[in-house]
């Protein structure tokens, strides 16, 4: 044991393979303390929304979050043993030796070696995105996707990442090999500009390729909403309409782009529900956090991780430790810029899953804050009325587990949120 700690790759295996079945521990712990909560609550819906939610759509929103939670639970442990997989148990490494076998080493091998992963963990990832989209999703009356549109988003989806994603691969792993030892502040660099570029071409050039949108028809809820962007100060190039419904019962409304290219998008299944004052109100919510500048920080904030992500891989990339400590072998002749970034993707997550709940109560208090804006601005009691009718539309539980709240909810709990807008509304 005392040479195991003494050899840096030992002691990396066994931190590694620690922080795998830890985070496996205590999302297993938060996901049982969730369903035993939400199934405690089940027959009954809280007092405060009893007038307003149906004891049949309580209970569908309780099934239905415990049915996601248990299958949940079985990808995770499936992440975890792919993981090792690829990992400790040799998986890259020998992906990695047939590559060069076959292929020699380079540039062109390299970007191989990373599009191979990639497909082989799509492929992978099939079966669970099947059971979810066509068991789950279909079960509780959600799922609209056909298996022919769920494989021409497929296939878009690979046509668009070898469209952009090849060339931004081959810019970053020719930066980390003629770039010198400050390669990863240029890569940093190239990623964000890639980032915002992204920001840019989406709502216009990406977007359409998966749905149709068109312009907002109903005349009176148009003026409406421009004079609620113009009350509170905002413009966007336009208000659409997404034929969300033909993939998804679940309704929702966003702003997308950046600059000039912002516009706001309503999906057809949530005008299909709320009314107009419920519509204005949430989309004041939506003005809520441009006001509050949550977007502008949410980018500095990934902006200032990234730079820190990239200058810890370059001093990682160096360690040889990293790259066996892994299970693989690097290089010894060669570049290994490739397998480093790998083993960075596969590394990362496990060492970094135990700040998710700082992020996630950073963004239950930006949405509070978009809430008390919409209140200010619309209507406290439409924005209540429209995200119970969401809530129930989406079967989303009114009765999560405190604890998974706190580690996982990117927002809070509606009886949280509605007793800041409705004061009679008293949390649990």
């Amino acid at each position: 044991m005392n040479d195991a700690f003494a050899n840096p790759s030992n002691l990396f295996s066994l931190v590694f393979a620690a922080a795998l079945v830890c985070g496996l521990a205590l999302k297993f712990w938060l996901a049982t303390r969730q369903v035993k909560h939400v199934l405690a609550h089940r027959s009954a819906v809280p007092s405060v929304f009893a007038d307003r939610i149906a004891l049949a759509a309580h209970q569908k929103a309780a099934d239905y979050t415990v049915t996601k939670t248990r299958f949940g639970m079985l990808e995770l442990a499936w992440g975890v043993a792919v993981t090792l997989g690829w990992t400790l148990l040799g998986g890259l490494d020998a992906l990695n030796d047939a590559v060069t076998q076959q292929w020699g080493q380079g540039l062109l091998p390299q970007a191989g070696l990373i599009g191979l992963f990639i497909a082989i963990n799509a492929v992978i990832d099939i079966p669970c995105s099947l059971y979810g989209t066509f068991v789950i999703e279909k079960n509780f009356g959600f799922n609209k996707t056909t298996p022919q549109l769920w494989l021409q988003d497929l296939a878009k989806s690979l046509v668009l990442g070898l469209l952009i994603g090849t060339p931004l691969l081959l810019l970053v792993l020719w930066l980390m090999g003629a770039a010198g030892a400050t390669w990863w502040v240029w890569t940093w660099g190239v990623w964000m500009g890639f980032n915002v570029l992204a920001m840019l071409i989406y709502p216009t050039w990406i977007a359409p390729w998966f749905n149709k949108f068109q312009p907002l028809q109903d005349e009176a809820l148009a003026t409406r909403v421009q004079a609620l962007m113009q009350r509170c100060g905002f413009k966007a190039q336009g208000f659409y309409v997404m034929d969300g419904s033909k993939r998804s019962a679940h309704a929702n409304a966003y702003f997308t782009g950046f600059g000039a290219s912002k516009r706001v998008v309503f999906y057809d299944t949530l005008l299909e529900r709320l009314n107009a004052d419920e519509v204005d109100a949430v989309l004041a919510h939506e003005l809520g956090h441009f006001a509050h500048r949550h977007i502008q920080k949410r980018v500095v904030s990934l902006f200032a991780l990234s730079l820190l992500g990239f200058a810890l891989l370059g001093w990682l990339c160096t360690q040889v430790w990293f790259y066996t400590g892994l299970g693989v072998l690097p290089h010894l002749h060669g570049s290994n810029d490739a397998l480093a970034l790998l083993l960075f993707m596969l590394a990362l997550p496990p060492f970094t899953a135990f700040i998710g709940p700082i992020f996630s109560g950073l963004s239950r208090r930006d949405e509070f804050q978009a809430d008390a804006y919409a209140v200010n601005k619309s209507s406290g009691t439409h924005l209540a009325s429209a995200l119970l009718k969401l809530y129930e539309d989406n079967a989303s539980t009114l009765t999560p587990d405190p604890w998974y709240v706190r580690f996982y909810y990117s927002h809070p709990p509606a009886v949280q949120r509605l007793s800041r807008m409705q004061p009679e509304v008293s949390p649990a």
